[in-house]
């Protein structure tokens, strides 16, 4: 399937794409607002301003996709596997990240804000200046990982792996469980 049949049978009320083959696909700026995408194969595909609104992304890999700007609100993705993928100012609130595959992506001024991250791999993410307020980022492996400037607010890292100097730079963690179980103050 190529993007413009996805886009034109999505335009026709269909929704189930499973396990579809999108490769390399430009759908740059489609509005895919629920669409299933599980287990589909979309490495190195185009979603750069896509609205994905609620879509259903579990277990599809996404390896070095574009997916900057992109709407992902509410999304599910988990197990998903975004290593290498630009989501940079990308709308990932509420979204299912649970144990997603994020390393050495870049997240860089994107709204994670009340997302579950929990036992996701974050190694060498750049999340510079994203908003992870209410996150949930118990169990993730953030080594390496970019924080400087980023809002931890409320956001739960308990029995993440996350050095110590990794937090210095955040925006703020105010309320936020750090990893080893305590609540910072205000």
């Amino acid at each position: 399937m190529d993007a413009q049949e996805l886009i034109g049978r999505y335009q026709d009320g269909e929704r189930y794409f499973a396990k579809a083959d999108l490769s390399g696909a430009d759908l740059s700026a489609a509005s895919l607002i629920g669409a299933i995408l599980r287990g589909a194969d979309l490495i190195g595909a185009d979603l750069g301003e896509a609205n994905l609104h609620m879509a259903d992304l579990r277990e599809a890999n996404l390896v070095g996709a574009n997916l900057g700007k992109a709407d992902l609100s509410q999304a599910r993705l988990s197990l998903a596997n975004l290593s290498e993928a630009y989501l940079g100012m990308a709308d990932l609130s509420g979204a299912d990240l649970r144990k997603v595959n994020l390393s050495e992506a870049s997240l860089n001024r994107a709204d994670l804000h009340d997302a579950d991250l929990s036992e996701a791999d974050l190694i060498w993410v750049g999340m510079v200046g994203a908003n992870l307020s209410g996150a949930d980022l118990s169990g993730a492996n953030l080594n390496g990982a970019n924080l400087g400037g980023a809002n931890l607010e409320g956001a739960n890292l308990s029995g993440a792996k996350v050095e110590e100097e990794q937090l210095v730079h955040v925006l703020s963690l105010r309320g936020a469980v750090l990893p080893d179980g305590k609540a910072k103050g205000q």
